[in-house]
């Protein structure tokens, strides 16, 4: 996963989420999913798609970006729901894999300051507190 990372950080020059879905090809619309539903990525017709909830928050919408391009990257062919069940932890091996892509993304050549409390650092990253355990 680390290495993935590396090379779209590389290859793109940014751990801008919506960057890379750019360069990727990916387009990246906004829609109301519902209550329970923060996002979807998709294969239609060889054409890749991340469907992002229009009501989030930027910093969630990049979050949840984020987790969509784990999904492309690392399951490839499989199209995943994010479903927001109050917990981003039980949601089964494809959807941890694709959050901890998504913090690790997100963290991407950021360095913790000395003194600074990990919490600060994630936040200043724009990792929401709910998903901090994916760091730990």
């Amino acid at each position: 996963m680390d290495n993935v990372i590396q090379k779209l950080v590389k290859k793109y020059g940014t751990n801008d989420p919506f960057e890379i879905a750019k360069g990727l090809n990916i387009t990246v619309v906004y829609e109301n999913l519902g209550r329970a539903t923060r996002g979807i990525y998709f294969r239609k017709l060889r054409r890749r798609f991340i469907v992002i909830h229009s009501g989030l928050s930027e910093e969630w919408q990049r979050v949840v970006c984020a987790h969509e391009l784990g999904h492309d990257r690392l399951h490839p062919g499989l199209g995943r729901f994010w479903l927001d069940e109050n917990t981003f932890f039980n949601t089964g091996k494809y959807e941890r894999q694709a959050n901890t892509f998504a913090v690790k993304l997100l963290t991407f050549n950021e360095q913790q300051r000395t003194d600074e409390p990990i919490n600060h650092f994630l936040l200043r990253c724009g990792v929401p507190r709910e998903i901090h355990k994916l760091f730990l």
